[in-house]
């Protein structure tokens, strides 16, 4: 059994990086560097960079109190509520992206929203909608299980201290869980510089406009330009690798499922 099992773990092995790392040497150096500085390139850097780091930080602002409230609440409908927000969880991108396409363009609210200008529909807002979209369900999951973890009797002995309630959240709960907030962040970045399929469908692919790096992925390697669709997928192989290691990192301390 042993002998077997490190065969399969070796063979498993070569072949994802050998897939990796094909993609990577695919193009030479110098071509690789000069797809890297292209002004297409760098506008979806800058446009994935600025539009990640936005929904992350409303994933975070939103994905606390609610983990929370499910961690340690009782509350009637919180199963029904757990399901509903676990739900996008298990949604193919491509739903999830259509039914926000159909809300902010066919809803009363969407034309509101529009009418105020602040359209979702094919603009770089609409990237950032569905990244929290798709990657909060994420980010509550993460947050709820390090909750879960931390003992409620630390908030009880900084009540009987003098504490309030939030000041024993701020003090106590949250500096305990900032392994787990941070592994959650690192997480729903790098998933957000690599969400396509929601994205598409809300956003749109249009080239220097709601052009993410998955977008020009996608639209360079349809128009058979290969090194930048090779240089976009590098920057996100290096984005994964990095968020993998800082979540291995912190994996002690936490347990997403």
């Amino acid at each position: 059994m042993k002998k077997i099992s490190l065969a399969l773990t070796a063979i498993v092995f070569c072949v994802i990086s050998g897939t990796l790392l094909g993609l990577i040497i695919y193009s030479p150096l110098p071509i690789l560097a000069r797809s890297l500085v292209s002004p297409e390139i760098q506008f979806a850097i800058l446009l994935s960079l600025v539009t990640s780091v936005a929904s992350t930080l409303v994933c975070i602002a939103v994905a606390i109190p609610v983990a929370y409230a499910l961690a340690r609440y009782t509350f009637p409908g919180k199963q029904i509520a757990t399901l509903i927000l676990t739900l996008p969880l298990t949604l193919p991108p491509l739903v999830a992206g259509i039914a926000l396409l159909l809300f902010f363009g066919t809803t009363p609210w969407g034309k509101a929203l529009d009418n105020a200008g602040f359209g979702v529909i094919f603009t770089p807002l609409g990237i950032i909608v569905a990244e929290v979209f798709v990657n909060l369900p994420y980010m509550i999951r993460i947050m709820r299980s390090t909750f879960d973890a931390i003992n409620p009797r630390f908030e009880h002995v900084a009540k009987t201290l003098g504490c309030t309630e939030t000041g024993a959240f701020f003090r106590v709960t949250l500096p305990m869980a900032r392994h787990g907030l941070l592994a959650g962040t690192v997480i729903t970045w790098s998933k957000a510089m690599g969400e396509f399929g929601a994205v598409l469908m809300l956003a749109g692919a249009t080239t220097m406009r709601t052009e993410t790096l998955p977008i020009a992925l996608y639209l360079n390697i349809s128009t058979g330009d290969v090194d930048l669709a090779v240089a976009a997928a590098t920057i996100l192989i290096l984005i994964s690798l990095v968020a993998l290691c800082t979540v291995e990192y912190f994996d002690r301390d936490v347990h997403v499922f």
